[in-house]
């Protein structure tokens, strides 16, 4: 599937901050269909978002799966996108964590950022959210399946940090190589996305959703 896009979702933020993000995020959302987003949030989130939304996905890939994907990188990957009302800017803000499990070597890898709404250029219609991680972290758009039970994780390059090392040099980049493009992850209960939030005011309303 072709990976162009007719509205590039997040612009380079270059380390510019959140407030440059979510600027850009609005701007972008500006040249979305309004039906169109609304549809695609209350496909994402059971529902129109409110105050505040979330949707989980995950997957952990089975022997069978890796075994025909020789080279794939990712053995498990969850993914919480989140939805929260902003009343002082007459807008809503998206944003994404990805936490992932690597075949090969251990640990837990987490990445975070913002997310807006974009269209898919080759069908004109089809929208998905585009996230992006500050200072030219690379990201992921995130699509739906047709039954809603999925999403579609599609990157190039994503930086990734070891979640037992949280600092700038623990950081590294997750390349999408032959069979680390499209992941399809199966939505689950918000409890299973539970350990990529750390704040824990957040947390609390996670569980109670």
């Amino acid at each position: 599937m072709k990976q162009a896009l007719l509205v590039v979702a997040v612009a380079a933020a270059a380390c510019a901050g959140a407030t440059s993000t979510v600027q850009a995020q609005e701007e972008v959302d500006k040249a979305v269909d309004k039906g169109l987003a609304a549809a695609f949030d209350n496909r994402m989130f059971a529902g129109p978002p409110g105050a505040k939304a979330y949707a989980c996905f995950v997957r952990r890939y089975d022997a069978d799966h890796l075994a025909q994907h020789p080279k794939q990188k990712v053995r498990a990957m969850k993914l919480l996108v989140s939805a929260e009302d902003a009343p002082e800017d007459k807008t809503t803000n998206y944003s994404f964590r990805l936490g992932v499990a690597y075949r090969h070597r251990s640990g837990n890898f987490d990445s975070s950022g913002y997310c807006n709404h974009a269209t898919a250029a080759e069908s004109g219609h089809e929208i998905r959210f585009e996230c992006g991680v500050d200072c030219e972290g690379g990201g992921i758009s995130v699509a739906l399946s047709k039954d809603d039970k999925s999403a579609i994780a599609r990157l190039a390059s994503i930086r990734m940090w070891n979640r037992n090392k949280p600092d700038v040099e623990a950081s590294e980049e997750l390349l999408a190589g032959a069979d680390d493009k499209i992941f399809r992850v199966d939505r689950a209960d918000l409890n299973e996305c539970a350990e990529l939030v750390t704040d824990r005011k957040e947390l609390a309303a996670l569980r109670h959703k």
